[in-house]
């Protein structure tokens, strides 16, 4: 195969990948997306003895490079650099488990062991995205469901991992169909057999899915929610306005539905403009606004974002991420923080701890300091900031209580199973994602709030500054969502959950398994690479 056909097919890869990806893709080409690079890959493997293995780097890279900026272009919006970041980043880690499989399939005998190895590395490296500093784990491929609830409702038993390995097994199904039947010419009932397989792996989930779909029901447990989107534009009114004009301009929204009869009234990220000292919160004329709206009501409550920060005491340990004032030989911590306000008053606050990689959180700043000079400034507190030691939620009344997601983290399954863990028995989801524009960006965002309400079976009030705010119930369903950059506010009846499911209790199994096997692979091809320079002296 000539190097513009292995060109042109890595980069079919990526388009097909892209076509693919929500929020308008259509994710059935995400069963096929990587069969064209392993065409590719497998016309490299057979002419081993005449190339190297970095000869499969750049068609690998064709391909990562063409799926990560035709679906994430938009972190452009906000910086610039953040794309160059995300996209390095990303094909240097999930790419690189390409990579890593070609190593290994050099090395291994065996069909199955090598596109084994193969899940596990792609596998493995997803979970890393879940867990560094340069975590981004958007594209990781159990997310490529997202716009299709009703066919992944057993993720709430597998998380995203299930879907992930659905997706690889049968692109390496359909590969070895493709590789058997049309580069090799073998008409055979083994070959046969292979893609009646392919289309039992790819309907029967999805028959199980549409099953527990329409057999799911939600036991009737009411909490009855306001959500406000206020509209305000990050770039030009948010951290210009008054902070009382902010704050008054969402209770009004909130007013227009709220009565006697609401529970919550839920604003988004950074809602208060005030930057609020924590140990002097009760001065705030902000949060005096809010108890005030909160009284007019018979039972209201008010959870919303702020910006806050705690001063360290002389002597007190000093957290990671302390700030020193410039005028004073003082520390403080920086926090993107959620507040419940309660309807007598009392207050619980909720510090984001999955942090946006370049805008709160500077990757391994003990190894690189000097990276603390490039945060991202996007409004608001920048640089690294403190995070809440564990996911405690919001308890409210008669053993109601609240898990609060700050915008990024509701892209982290694992993490939000914390607060259920912890009793949460409803999600309320604040952010704001006005700093791409009416982009996919925010649309893809809005999706992974069905994928979590899936995994744990809890419903979702979110309010997005911006749009796109909406319910979610416990199917994934989403539900009276608001059109993008409209100043708005809905209300509904959402049903409050205690039932913990398997994948809440068990958490990311599936990638920790992958990564045992992962290392196996990965130790057995060393051993093997290392026997051969041996043989060869």
């Amino acid at each position: 195969m000539k190097p513009f056909h292995k060109f042109l097919l890595s980069l079919f890869s990526g388009l097909l990948l892209s076509i693919g990806w929500p929020e308008r893709g259509f994710p059935v080409l995400l069963f096929a997306g990587f069969v064209p690079l392993l065409i590719v890959e497998y016309e490299q493997w057979k002419n081993r003895a005449n190339n190297h293995a970095s000869g499969f780097l750049p068609y690998m890279i064709i391909t990562f490079v063409t799926w990560l900026a035709l679906t994430t272009w938009w972190v452009a919006i906000s910086t610039p650099i953040g794309i160059v970041a995300t996209i390095l980043v990303n094909t240097s880690l999930v790419g690189g488990a390409f990579y890593l499989f070609h190593v290994t399939h050099r090395r291994l005998p065996g069909t199955w062991a090598a596109y084994t190895a193969l899940t596990a590395y792609v596998l493995t490296a997803e979970f890393i995205h879940l867990r560094w500093d340069l975590n981004f784990p958007w594209l990781n491929l159990g997310n490529g469901f997202a716009a299709y609830p009703k066919w992944i409702q057993w993720y709430e038993y597998t998380g995203i991992f299930g879907g992930s390995l659905w997706i690889m097994l049968i692109n390496i199904l359909l590969f070895l169909f493709v590789r058997d039947r049309i580069l090799l010419k073998t008409c055979s009932r083994t070959v046969a057999v292979r893609m009646a397989a392919t289309l039992v792996i790819i309907i029967v989930p999805i028959a199980i899915s549409l099953s527990m779909y329409n057999s799911y029901t939600e036991k009737i447990n009411p909490v009855d929610v306001v959500v406000v989107q206020p509209n305000l534009d990050p770039y030009n009114e948010q951290y210009e306005l008054d902070p009382m004009v902010v704050t008054d301009r969402m209770l009004a929204l909130a007013t227009e539905k709220a009565d006697s009869a609401a529970d919550f009234a839920v604003f988004p990220e950074s809602a208060i403009q005030e930057y609020i000292f924590e140990d002097q919160i009760e001065f705030s004329p902000s949060i005096a606004r809010l108890r005030a709206f909160n009284l007019k009501y018979s039972h209201m409550n008010t959870i919303t974002g702020i910006s806050s920060r705690k001063v360290f005491a002389p002597g007190e340990t000093l957290s990671a991420t302390a700030r020193k004032f410039r005028d004073a030989d003082r520390y403080y911590d920086s926090y993107n923080t959620a507040l419940f306000v309660a309807h007598n008053g009392m207050l619980q606050k909720y510090h984001k701890s999955k942090l946006t990689p370049g805008v709160e959180n500077m990757p391994y700043l003990n190894v690189f300091p000097f990276l603390k000079k490039f945060a991202i400034d996007l409004g608001g507190t920048t640089g690294s900031l403190g995070v809440n030691p564990d996911q405690t939620p919001f308890v409210i009344r008669n053993g109601l209580k609240v898990a609060p997601c700050i915008c990024y983290e509701s892209v982290y399954g694992e993490f939000m199973n914390r607060f259920i863990q912890n009793g949460a028995n409803v999600i309320f989801v604040i952010t704001n994602d006005g700093w791409w524009g009416n982009t996919a960006g925010h649309r893809q965002h809005l999706l992974f709030s069905s994928i979590r309400a899936i995994e744990t079976r809890r419903s979702i009030a979110r309010s997005a500054n911006t749009g796109i705010s909406c319910f979610v119930n416990q199917r994934g369903d989403i539900s009276q969502r608001t059109a993008y950059w409209v100043p708005a506010a809905i209300r509904q009846k959402i049903n409050a959950n205690d039932k913990i499911t398997f994948y809440v209790k068990h958490g990311d199994y599936i990638g920790r398994f992958f990564i045992v096997v992962a290392g196996l692979f990965a130790a057995f091809t060393f051993y093997l690479s290392l026997r051969k320079r041996k043989s060869a002296i």
